[in-house]
């Protein structure tokens, strides 16, 4: 490989959510974010950026707008048009931004679970309410039980429908055919879609994720698109991401949402380190893909080797988070994750926070060393639980 992903960087005391909130001697492996030196052209384009020496404010320019263009043009054969696309400073903070414009109070938001914890806190914090679709998990596969989306878009109270392309925490890579349908449903029920897809470059080699928008006319009309390169390039500390919306009527409403609330201008770093990460960076993602799926492989099977079936990796070809069904050992994955931590230093997350028990995720996007570590903490940790339990 050009990039060396074995390489170790320390991260402790650098102010890390990952790493600084672990106790002593432990290892995270639960927040979303990885443990490999950013693509050299991103750190080149920051330092450059830091040489300068002021940091006064940014303007965004057209080349940010031909970067995000023409990535999703090559990579994805979607078109995006410049008049479709709003600077962010975060998913996050956009989803928050968007369900206040988006609903009245009380209304209710769909999601599909599980799913990502912190939407929750978009939903309710701003007034609405979460109504969960749970997605039928068969011989370790996910689906969506169609039937209960249709009843649950149906509800007068129900106007918007947050959905996760590709899944976190399962790592499902939907179909056209699945994206489809959901189209078809929300826009029978008046029903408008965000799609969060900030995991979409992170799929397995040979597997490309399909955007929502680009299904058909429909879907683009009916939905917005939460793009950013954090997740794809380890960038998530520097705030940048982007809406892509063609609907006019709501980019207009979405686009004075942000402003109002202050999430639309760009730091002095998010614009050159997106532009390096899009028009630049391409080969480093690549590698990295084909190393990360190394990683789900070994972790695969080394728990295999380890519990011949007992704890069953959920298949998946997207993200860098494993999904692990630990129901024949315990349903109570809270109470697991916490002694799984304090007996070994190995911090996971438990599919409770996903609105799903008796699951883990866990996060593999580390130099082969920790992922081992990791490994061998993570069955010590189930050996002594199985033994106290």
């Amino acid at each position: 490989m050009k990039y060396n992903f074995d390489k170790i960087i320390d991260r402790k005391n650098t102010l890390s959510c990952k790493w600084d909130e672990c106790k002593e001697n432990g290892l995270p492996m639960w927040i979303a974010d990885m443990d490999f030196e950013v693509a050299p052209k991103i750190k080149e384009a920051l330092i450059n950026r830091v040489n300068n020496g002021i940091f006064g404010y940014s303007y965004i320019p057209d080349a940010y707008y031909e970067a995000i263009i023409s990535w999703w043009k090559r990579r994805y054969n979607f078109e995006i048009k410049k008049e479709w696309i709003i600077f962010s400073t975060g998913v996050i903070a956009s989803i928050s931004s968007m369900v206040r414009r988006l609903t009245h109070p009380n209304d209710n938001v769909v999601l599909l679970t599980p799913i990502y914890n912190t939407f929750y806190n978009s939903i309710l914090n701003n007034g609405a309410r979460s109504l969960d679709c749970p997605l039928i998990e068969k011989d370790g596969l996910y689906y969506i039980d169609f039937e209960d989306l249709e009843k649950k878009l149906s509800l007068p109270t129900t106007t918007l429908m947050i959905f996760c392309n590709p899944q976190n925490p399962t790592g499902n890579i939907w179909s056209k055919e699945d994206m489809e349908k959901i189209g078809q449903l929300c826009f029978k029920h008046n029903v408008t879609i965000i799609s969060d897809e900030i995991h979409c470059d992170l799929t397995s080699p040979n597997y490309r994720y399909i955007p929502f928008a680009s299904v058909n006319e429909l879907n683009k009309d009916i939905s917005i698109t939460c793009l950013s390169p954090g997740k794809s390039f380890n960038l998530a500390g520097i705030n940048s991401s982007c809406m892509v919306i063609k609907n006019k009527r709501l980019f207009d409403l979405i686009n004075r949402g942000l402003n109002n609330d202050e999430c639309a201008e760009p730091n002095a770093f998010a614009i050159p380190m997106t532009i390096a990460a899009y028009n630049e960076s391409e080969d480093y993602l690549d590698e990295l893909r084909i190393y990360i799926e190394e990683n789900r492989q070994y972790f695969t099977d080394e728990i295999n080797r380890h519990f011949n079936g007992k704890i069953k990796i959920i298949e998946s070809h997207a993200t860098y988070l494993l999904w692990v069904d630990v129901r024949n050992i315990t349903f109570n994955t809270t109470q697991l994750c916490e002694f799984i931590e304090d007996k070994t230093g190995l911090k996971i997350t438990s599919g409770e926070n996903y609105h799903q028990n008796g699951f883990v995720r866990i996060n593999i996007a580390c130099p082969r060393q920790l992922l081992i570590d990791g490994i061998n903490r993570f069955v010590q940790g189930i050996e002594l639980f199985m033994k106290e339990k």
